[in-house]
Order: structure tokens, then sequence, then C-alpha cells
């Protein structure tokens, strides 16, 4: 089998284990937002992003140094070690010193003091599985990640579906049971509670790993991998900075009546960009290993190059396809109409995650070196134009002003990463495909939003011929991955 055959093979398992759990959360926003009002889902919304803050902190990098150390190094077991053990005892000391001060940070956090105990349970065993869920994806079991991930999902889904719908009706048959696990005004806190036994029930899944592996604590090793996971932290915080704090600043930046209802249809028309995300991730996921294990091969720059061509070509289907159909999709992730006052926003959000996800494809070259570094001072270029931009116009033009600031850091991105790769690892990338694949499916999908008013008849005939020239330029290429056998 091919490098690039078995390469799709991989992401599309993984984009299995990343879409149909995704698949199964869409069921959750039109859910969500029929049961909330914007308000209440803007606070969940919000825990949400404080959830994604954290994760990025108490992961620190360590799942990037792991892949690079994992392929690098000839003691493997030393590696997933030593890993182990330094994510476990930095978890364990954030869950000793979270419930000690846990009074104080949840009204700081103006989080009720049981929802910020559930919402700590999460962050535990998400770090706790950051390891192995990454061994899964080094020793290229991607099945079993993949049930792993769709499974907590699942279970995620039937639970909040339990908690916010059943449970109300059952408690008031007057059984005593349902009575005892019925809590009036609680909805916020069931959409965690929910997501914390998930994430218990995945770590139960995974957690062999601990209790399989051989401790040896090599110093060494860790210092070298933490030099490595730092700049990478960095990286992730401005990420997340990118990616989701723009909810705290429309929270601080608008009135206080209008914040939460604002940002809950904000967060909910950001969902529609979800196609894209999911793309973006499963490409990541597969290519990430693939990066890594190939790094020392011969010319391994023609084989980044392809797998960018790729993306660019998917991506671009993906983004018309979404703006195209903004209108039919907005029925089934969020069927109500108090929420597409944002709709606005779509092409911005989807085109700023294609941006994102061509960076990510670009990285390549800091993390093969071990310039991560490189990977940092990127990122916070981007946290630095995504708050200007928000902290001054949100108060002008409110939610937009997020996305336009989304947009412009992750293009800032995007070509800052091309231009220091180009200079420090050069990759020979086919930007005259790669500009008019981008460039005529940017065209086609404002046109079709903003000049033709999301009029779906020019919209499709725009994707068609999109479409079309496609299937005409790369079809055999395209034939020969997917159709390709292997011995």
């Amino acid at each position: 089998m091919s490098i690039l055959n078995k390469l799709f093979k991989q992401t599309f398992i993984y984009g299995l284990a990343t879409v149909l759990p995704r698949i199964l959360s869409f069921i959750l926003v039109p859910f969500h937002t029929g049961v909330m009002n914007t308000s209440t889902y803007g606070e969940t919304s919000l825990v949400f992003t404080f959830i994604a803050i954290c994760n990025v902190v108490l992961a620190y990098g360590m799942e990037t140094a792991f892949f690079r150390f994992f392929n690098k190094e000839e003691g493997k077991v030393n590696v997933v070690s030593t890993s182990l053990i330094s994510i476990g005892a930095t978890t364990l000391g954030f869950l000793f010193m979270s419930y000690l001060f846990h009074e104080g940070i949840a009204k700081f956090l103006s989080l009720d003091a049981s929802v910020f105990l559930i919402v700590v349970a999460i962050l535990t065993f998400d770090a706790l599985t950051i390891i192995p869920f990454a061994w899964l994806r080094a020793k290229e079991k991607p099945m079993r990640y993949a049930i792993i991930k769709v499974s907590s999902v699942a279970l995620n889904l039937l639970l909040n579906l339990f908690f916010l719908s059943l449970l109300p009706e059952m408690q008031e048959e007057g059984n005593a049971l349902w009575k005892t696990l019925y809590i009036p005004d609680f909805q916020v806190g069931y959409v965690f509670l929910a997501n914390a036994i998930s994430s218990g029930i995945a770590f139960l899944w995974v957690g062999g790993v601990y209790l399989d592996t051989k401790y040896t604590f090599d110093v060494v090793l860790w210092k070298r991998m933490m030099r490595y996971a730092i700049p990478v932290l960095i990286a992730g915080m401005a990420y997340t900075i990118n990616e989701v704090f723009d909810r705290y600043l429309l929270e601080w930046l608008l009135p206080a009546e209008i914040s939460k209802s604002e940002i809950g249809k904000y967060s909910g028309c950001y969902k529609l960009a979800v196609f894209m995300t999911l793309f973006s991730t499963a490409f990541r996921l597969g290519i990430e290993p693939f990066f890594f294990s190939h790094a020392d091969s011969k010319n391994p720059q023609k084989g980044y190059a392809q797998i960018t061509d790729y993306f660019v070509i998917f991506g671009s289907i993906i983004l018309l396809v979404v703006v195209v159909f903004a209108d039919v999709i907005k029925l089934i992730l969020i069927p109500n109409e108090t929420y597409w006052e944002a709709l606005k926003i779509v092409p911005f959000i989807v085109l700023a995650n294609f941006f994102l996800g061509i960076y990510h494809n670009l990285s390549v070259w800091y993390k093969v070196t071990d310039k991560t570094r490189y990977g940092a001072f990127i990122s916070v270029i981007g946290a630095i134009i995504t708050l200007a931009i928000n902290i001054i116009f949100i108060p002008k033009i409110g939610y937009m002003a997020s996305a336009i600031a989304t947009l412009c850091a992750y293009t800032a991105m995007m070509c800052l990463s091309y231009y220091l790769g180009k200079k420090l690892y050069p990759v020979p990338y086919n930007m005259r495909k790669i500009l008019f694949y981008g460039g005529l499916s940017i065209l086609f999908s404002f046109s079709s939003f903003y000049i033709f008013n999301r009029n779906l008849i020019v919209g499709s005939l725009m994707l068609c011929l999109f479409l079309g020239l496609i299937y005409k330029m790369e079809g055999d290429k395209l034939k020969a991955i997917f159709l390709k056998r292997g011995n």
C-alpha cells in the first residue's frame, strides 16, 4: 500500500472517530438551543470556553512532544513512562488544588460550586487520557481509537437527553428516585454532569496503559520533552485565545443585559463551521504521526507538499458546500429562529477554519525540525490580532467583530508560517494550484452568500462548476489514491 493510500485510509478512520462523535453532538445543538434560551446557551458556551483553556494548560504540549520523541527515540518505553508520570503528577496536583479552593474559584468564575467541581472532574479525566489516546495513534490503532471516542460521545448524548428531557418529565410522575435526582434550574450543570460521566468511562477504557507500563522517570528525557513542549503550550494558549476567548470578550465588552444572549446566538451559528473543523481535525489526526515518522526519510518535503494539495482541494469543496447550503444546514443544527440573526458570520468562520487547517499542514516544518518556538511566535501574533480587533470593534459591531478577528488571525498565521517555512525548511508547495482552488472557492462562496443573497440555485450552479473543474483537473490522481490496492 502506498504511503498516501495508507495515510488516507487512516485519515478516513480518524475522520470517522471525529465526524461520528460530532454528528452525535450535532443532535445536541438543536436540542440545547431548543430547551435553552440564548442566555442560558451563552452561559454554557462560556463554561466550555473555560474548559478549552484549561485543557491546553493541563496538556502543556506533552501530546505533541510524545509523538516527536516516540518516533525519534529508541527507548520508546521510556517516552511512554515519562509522559504518563508527568501528565499524571500535574493532573493530580490540579485536582487537589481545585478541590481545596473550589469555592473561591467558582465564585470568581460566577459558577455554582457544584458545577465547578463537575468541570474539574471533566478536566481531570480528559487530561489523564491524553497520553493513552496519543499512544493508540502512535501505535497506529485507529479503529480502537475510533470506537472509544464514538462510544464516549454517544453516552454523553444519551445522558444529555436523559437529564434535560426525560428526567424533568419523569420526576413529575411522583417517583421518589427521579425526584431525588432532579435539580430545578440546573440545565447548565446537567450538561457538564453528562460530559463528566462519559469522560470518566473513556478514562476507564484507555486507563489500562497506566497499569501496563513499567515505570521509569527519565529526567534527562523529560527535560528535553519539556523544552519541545513549552513552545507548543504557548502556541496552544494563543490558539485557544483565537478560537474561544472571544466569548469572554463579548461578555466583558457588550452591555450586561444582552451579552450572554449575543454569545448564545454567536456560538449557535458558529456551529455551522463544524464541518470544516471536522475535516481539518480528522486530517491532522491522520497526518501528524505520518509527519514525524517520515521526517528522516528521503525527501519527505515532496510528500508534505502533496498532502497540502489534497487538503486544499477538499477544504475548498467543504467551504463552498457549507456556505451555499447554510440556509439548509441551519434548519437541522439550529432550528430555533432566535439564533439566526448571527448567520452572517458563517462565511467568515468557515473560511477562517479552512485557513487554520492549511496552517496546521504548513506547520510541519517547525515540528519536524524541533523549532516549536516558531509555532509559539506565530500563534502569539494571531492572538494579538484577535485581541486587538475584538477589543476595538466589539463595542461597535458586536459579534461580527469576533468573526472578522478570527479570519484575520488565521490568515496572518497561515501566511507567516508559509513565509518562515520557505526560508527555514523549504517545501515545494504547488502554489499555483493552491491559489487557484482556494481563491475560486472563496470567490464563489462570498458571491453566493452576500452578492446573490444566499440564492440556492445560483450557489448550486457555482458548486457544480467548481466540482466539474476539480474532476477534470484532478480526477485521475484522486482515483489513483482512493482506488489503489496494496498488497
